[in-house]
């Protein structure tokens, strides 16, 4: 689907909130948590969207970044215990649904705590390494790996990320590699690791990877998964290069509460629909897909009760063990 044939889809799933009679609108600037430090995809998503969607509440988008805990939970947990009036939102990557399955001691619980409020779109993964390393495809890095066997840093934004998950998966798929999984404070400080050489590769979302890519800081190898990214058409896919059981991707999406009004939920949802409908364009250049059939508040908490136990069937079948 085109991003504008998407965009179309959207507006009309989605009414806007100058229609609305006797809507929620908040009373002051809105704050919305990324739980992953500045320069990851979540933070490049937040970012993205938040004057468009500040104009459609009609309030400062304060974006707050706290970064800390496997899988953003530190984030997570602030935003699960504050007041549920509408002014506080989860920005959060699929780290929310893989979180259950990797940390062993949740200080909340995914479905129980949080409302689902919008789907900001799916975003392939992409597996970059340094680029002074001797590797340029698929065949030249596992057999790098091979020969590096228990000396290669594979960098991760932190246990229970969405970057963790598809690391996960590609461990799996390459077994007789060892691979030592740093863990960092979010994908900003992963990626930041690799151009520096501190780490040898990580897998990141495109949506902050594609900067890097372009400027050449980091190689890109091959997409997770199936096909191709129609961002960057001329590096292959994990299938293309021999390795279809490395299948990743990550989506974003905006939570609250669970006790916050459904009259703010729905007008959060409107604001964040409207602004992923104006912002298609932008967003299809950073490798974010609109996913108009998840525009629906029952559509995307049925979408995420759903990717709970496929990503905790994935996990098991790599063998991964909550932390």
């Amino acid at each position: 689907m085109t991003a504008r044939r998407a965009a179309l889809a959207l507006a009309l799933a989605t009414p806007a909130i100058a229609r609305a009679q006797g809507a929620w609108r908040p009373d002051r600037p809105v704050r919305v948590v990324v739980p992953f430090a500045p320069g990851g995809a979540t933070d490049v998503v937040a970012r993205a969207l938040a004057e468009t969607v500040g104009a459609q509440l009609g309030q400062t988008i304060v974006i707050e970044n706290r970064a800390g805990g496997a899988a953003g939970l530190i984030g997570s947990e602030a935003v699960a215990k504050s007041a549920p009036d509408g002014h506080t939102v989860l920005l959060h990557s699929n780290a929310h649904v893989i979180a259950p399955s990797l940390v062993s001691r949740m200080p909340f619980d995914v479905l129980g705590d949080f409302a689902s409020v919008a789907h900001l779109g799916r975003v392939p993964q992409v597996l970059v390494v340094n680029n002074r390393l001797p590797i340029t495809d698929m065949a030249s890095l596992l057999a790098w790996l091979r020969a590096n066997s228990g000396k290669v840093d594979f960098a991760s934004a932190g246990i229970g990320s969405g970057n963790h998950l598809a690391s996960e998966i590609f461990r799996a798929a390459v077994p007789d590699v060892q691979m030592e999984m740093v863990q960092f404070r979010g994908g900003g400080p992963a990626m930041a690791a690799v151009i520096a050489g501190n780490a040898h590769m990580c897998i990141d979302p495109l949506a902050s990877a594609i900067g890097h890519i372009r400027g050449g800081s980091v190689r890109a190898i091959a997409v997770a998964g199936p096909t191709r990214a129609a961002v960057l058409p001329d590096v292959p896919s994990a299938s293309e290069s021999g390795l279809a059981a490395w299948n990743a991707e990550a989506w974003f999406g905006a939570f609250v509460p669970v006790r916050t009004p459904a009259s703010a939920q729905a007008t959060l949802n409107a604001a964040f629909n409207a602004g992923m409908q104006r912002l298609a364009p932008r967003l299809s250049e950073m490798g974010v897909e609109v996913q108009p059939q998840y525009a629906s508040q029952a559509a995307f908490d049925a979408f995420v009760r759903a990717d709970l136990p496929r990503v905790a069937a994935v996990l098991r079948r790599a063998g991964v063990q909550p932390e």
